[in-house]
Order: C-alpha cells, then sequence, then structure tokens
C-alpha cells in the first residue's frame, strides 16, 4: 500500500443532465431527466433536482415520470458528451501517463506516475487546480477523491458529490469506512447485501469484525476473501492506462414486441452490420459471433458461432447472425435484439465462401429490386415490402431516432452512420427505380421532410430564428425553444415538423474562447446524435417533454 493519498478518482456531477442543463438556459435549476422516452426506455442520468423526487439512473423511464411528471426528458446526445468527455481525459493525461477511463465521466489518475504529487498537501493542490481547469474549459463539476488506492478514491469522491473534494488520510480508513453499509463496497449488490443482512452483517465493520473464515463460509472463498481485504482497506489493484477490449457489441429494445418473423431477420441483419462498423471503428476483427434475443417472456437466449478466422466483413457477421437466428423460437414475441463480436484480433483471415456467398445474395436481391420495384415510386420492391421497418430516419443527416413507418428511406443508427432500413414507397436516398420520374423525385423529398423526426433535446436552427433545442414534438408539430449556451432562458416557437427552414444542428460550445486561450475553452461538440442501444425516442403523437419551463 502506497503512504500517500496519490491516487484520484474523478467523477463529474450528473453528467449528462448537467451538460444538458449547461447548454439549455431554461433548464438550469430544474429537474432534468435524461434516458430512453420510450415506453420500455430507462434513465441514464437525472439531476440533483431530479433526484429529490426519487429520480435516479437505470429506473424505468415510466416510474420516473410518475415520480417527477413536470421534469424535462431528453434524449441522449453521446456524441455531445463524448466531445465533452474528451476534454476532461486531455486535463487528466497532463497529469499523467496513468489514466484509467472508466466511462465518459469517469476516471482513475495515478498522481505518483506523473510525478505531480507526492504528499497529502501536494495531492490536496492537484485535486483542487483540477475541478477549477474543467469548470473552465467544459462549464461542468466534477468530484474528486483522493487515496491510498482506487478503492477508497472512489468511496471518496461519492462522498465528496456534488461539486467537492474529499482526501482519505493514510491511517485512517478503517475508522471512516466502518460505519458505512457494506453496499459502499465495490462488488456488493443487492443480492450479496441481502446474504449478509440476513446473517446480521450490515456495515463494513461488521464485515471486518466477522473474519475472514465466515466470509468464505457465507459467500465463497474468492468472493468473501476479497471482501475481507477491502473491509480491512486493503486494495492493490494499480491503475491500469489500456484495457484490452474483449467483445464490441449493438442491441436494441424495442417498444412494441416484435412478431414477424422477417421483421426479425431485418433487425438482426441491420444490426450485425452496425456491430461491424464499431469493430472497425476499434481497428479490431473478431472470431466468435453472438445473438443475443430476449422474448416476450424476458427470457433470454445466446447463441454463438465461431470462425475459422478473425473477419470484419459485414456479410459474414450477418451471414453468422442470421444462421443463428434459426435456431431461436421468436413465436411469442421479441422485445430486445443484440448482435456482438468477440474473441478480438487485429489482423483478418477472410471467410472467402461467406464472402462469395453475401455476394451472390446482393445480387439476387439487386435483380429482385430491379424488377419489383412500385411503379412510378423511386422505391426498391425487396427492402421496401415491410411496413412499419423500424427505421432511425434523420434530417438532413440528423434529427432523431423514430418508430419507422412505410417510406423509411436513407436511415441513421445511434452513430450517425447510413443505413439501409427498409421502409417502402417513395422516400429513399439513393433508392430509386429504374422508372422513376421527376415528378417522383420531387415527392420523395416532400416525403422525406414530412417524416422527420426531432428528439427531445436535440440542437436545430431555424433560418429566422437562429439556434434552439427540440423542447417536444408530435401531431405533425414540433416546439422549439430558441436560446443558446450563453444567452438568457429563451422563447418558444412551435412549426410543422415538415417546415423548410427547421433543421437539424451542431450544438454550440457550451463555454466561449476567451482571447489569448487559443480556443481551449471551447468545447468542440460534433453533430447532433441520437442514442444507440436500448434507447429509443418517445412515441410520436406524445410530446416529449412534460412541463418543461
Amino acid at each position: 500500500m502506497r503512504t500517500a493519498p496519490t491516487i484520484l478518482h474523478l467523477d463529474m456531477d450528473a453528467f449528462y443532465a448537467s451538460a444538458e442543463q449547461a447548454a439549455k438556459p431554461s433548464l438550469r435549476g430544474k429537474a432534468v431527466v435524461v434516458g430512453g422516452l420510450g415506453p420500455r426506455g430507462v434513465v441514464a442520468t437525472a439531476s440533483y433536482e431530479a433526484r429529490r423526487f426519487g429520480v435516479h439512473s437505470a429506473m424505468p423511464m415510466g416510474q420516473a415520470r410518475r415520480l417527477a411528471p413536470n421534469a424535462a426528458y431528453l434524449v441522449p446526445r453521446f456524441s455531445f458528451y463524448r466531445q465533452i468527455s474528451d476534454q476532461v481525459m486531455r486535463l487528466l493525461r497532463e497529469l499523467s501517463p496513468l489514466v484509467e477511463p472508466l466511462s465518459l465521466d469517469e476516471a482513475f489518475v495515478d498522481l505518483e506516475a506523473g510525478g505531480v504529487a507526492a504528499d497529502e498537501a501536494a495531492a490536496r493542490a492537484v485535486g483542487e487546480r483540477l475541478r477549477a481547469d474543467i469548470l473552465r474549459v467544459t462549464g461542468l463539476s466534477g468530484s474528486v477523491g483522493l487515496a491510498v488506492s482506487k478503492m477508497l478514491a472512489k468511496i471518496a469522491s461519492e462522498q465528496a458529490k456534488p461539486d467537492g473534494l474529499l482526501l482519505i488520510s493514510p491511517g485512517t480508513e478503517r475508522e471512516l469506512l466502518a460505519p458505512m453499509t457494506v453496499r459502499t463496497l465495490p462488488g456488493v449488490g443487492p443480492a450479496t447485501g441481502d446474504h449478509l443482512r440476513r446473517a446480521g452483517i450490515t456495515t463494513v465493520g461488521e464485515l471486518a469484525e466477522a473474519g475472514e473464515d465466515e466470509l468464505v463460509r457465507l459467500l465463497g472463498k474468492a468472493h468473501g476473501g476479497s471482501l475481507y481485504a477491502m473491509a480491512l482497506a486493503r486494495d492493490e489493484r494499480p491503475v491500469v492506462a489500456e484495457r484490452d477490449t474483449k467483445s464490441v457489441s449493438v442491441e436494441d429494445t424495442y417498444d412494441v414486441d416484435i412478431h414477424d418473423r422477417v421483421r426479425v431477420r431485418m433487425e438482426v441483419a441491420r444490426l450485425a452490420d452496425r456491430c461491424v462498423q464499431r469493430l472497425r471503428d476499434a481497428g479490431h476483427s473478431g472470431r466468435t459471433i453472438v445473438l443475443k434475443v430476449r422474448r416476450f417472456d424476458f427470457s433470454t437466449l445466446t447463441r454463438s458461432e465461431t470462425l475459422r478466422g478473425p473477419t470484419d466483413d459485414p456479410g459474414v457477421v450477418r451471414e453468422a447472425a442470421a444462421r443463428l437466428l434459426e435456431s431461436v423460437d421468436t413465436t411469442g414475441g421479441v422485445r430486445l435484439l443484440g448482435v456482438g463480436v468477440s474473441g478480438l484480433a487485429d489482423y483478418t483471415q477472410e471467410d472467402l465462401f461467406a464472402q462469395a456467398q453475401a455476394q451472390a445474395d446482393a445480387e439476387a436481391e439487386a435483380e429482385a429490386g430491379v424488377g419489383g420495384g412500385v411503379a412510378g415510386t423511386g422505391a426498391e420492391g425487396v427492402v421496401g415490402a415491410e411496413a412499419g421497418v423500424r427505421a432511425d430516419v434523420g434530417a438532413q443527416g440528423g434529427a432523431g431516432l423514430g418508430t419507422g413507418e412505410a417510406g423509411g428511406g436513407e436511415a441513421l443508427d445511434g452513430d450517425g452512420r447510413g443505413e439501409a432500413a427498409g421502409g417502402g414507397e417513395a422516400g429513399g436516398e439513393g433508392a430509386s427505380g429504374d422508372g422513376a420520374s421527376g415528378d417522383a423525385a420531387g415527392g420523395a423529398e416532400s416525403a422525406s421532410l414530412a417524416e422527420r423526426r426531432w428528439s427531445a433535446g436535440h440542437d436545430v436552427r431555424h433560418a429566422v430564428h437562429g439556434a434552439g433545442w427540440v423542447q417536444g414534438s408530435g401531431l405533425g408539430r414540433v416546439t422549439v425553444r430558441f436560446e443558446t449556451p450563453g444567452s438568457a432562458p429563451g422563447r418558444v416557437r412551435t412549426f410543422r415538423t415538415d417546415d423548410p427552414e427547421l433543421e437539424a444542428s451542431d450544438p454550440l460550445p457550451l463555454v466561449a474562447s476567451g482571447p489569448g486561450e487559443g480556443g481551449r475553452a471551447a468545447v468542440e461538440v460534433g453533430a447532433a446524435e441520437d442514442a444507440v442501444g436500448t434507447w429509443e425516442p418517445g412515441v410520436a403523437g406524445a410530446p416529449e417533454v412534460s412541463g418543461a419551463p
């Protein structure tokens, strides 16, 4: 164990919600909940104002709405949060080469390895300076814990929330831990906590008094032994700068169970393409393809297939996922689907047979599409046959996820990449039949405007009124509040969803660049993108922000 508190843990305060409040002056000081707005969505983050009503992370969104009906409910903007996170992580890497990110808003830092702190006073000074730098660069607050180990530093940052700093002096660790509940320790969840409670152990002090032998008897050798060590404040885990990625996966939860087998196959193919794109972005390939299916009764099935060699070919992954799906009974309905790749490598050993088969299938589909398109619509009959296919329709690459209706066209997944996601009649970018006329093309453009989906909280720009954000949408209307991070709370205006003067926009910097700072204080945020995975937008026709000011 170290003799100085030189391990730092940073945890940004209610990160997603705080970022939204910083970007939207009218929401500052108000209850804000960020997460999936569909009937099966969950809370990603709640502002401290919302937590007073009992709303917390991982809570079903329906329950959150009952507890805080007047809160503002927003769809996550992960690219926006990621850009802010990059700013914070750069500040951490200025302190030490050993930075271990745990998520977008949380990381460990080994100050001793960076040579910036060797004793208690220096460590406290570094922590205070870091908090000030984060506020200056991002306009957001973070809580800092300092201790001799990772476990204690994380506990300290949790105790310091919100917007605080706590340093645990060496030698005082057990005294601090003793009155805390056993759930404070990492690895103690609801089940383990209940098991210990039934044995009469509710605090960390009682855990230490029970002794290692008793804990091993109750929890097993590995778990019992590690909990006893943590109760004595022992934690030798080092800060690790790089973590090996073990798998890459994507999954979606659907607002309504999918019963149509054709639709299920199309969803699996779409998820496979998204998974491969992430795999390539990370510079990996993989050997094992995994399919996850959660059925109507909440039973979850996984199937896997290991290839002869690693691949990053979308055709190969699609074919493997489709084969795995054939072994799963989806008759009663499917509420969640996921596709993953594990057994990662840095090279590919292509399955030439699978590639040839995928190419043959693609050519067959193309031939069928030429002969099967709907006359005069400019749509491809093959992918357009299934009405109601879930299409993530965006406004010029942007406005948000939606529950698809007939007429999908070019779709965007949660990472902003285009996908052919089905959709039936006139409407698709790049989906023109051989007999499409100029009038059909014009009709497609009008249909595209009419089908735009505006996700609550996402940025827009109006040709007359300027920059703003979507406060809610439904029934063919979208309500926009026109304000910017540096302005006073703005006015609200309502437009038709197909208003040609309204378009999706990139988020604005949370903190303006100051003279001589070289733009360092500005948060350079990227394009507003929708949430991936299980979040889904609100049901079309219902406002997505309730009671927003």
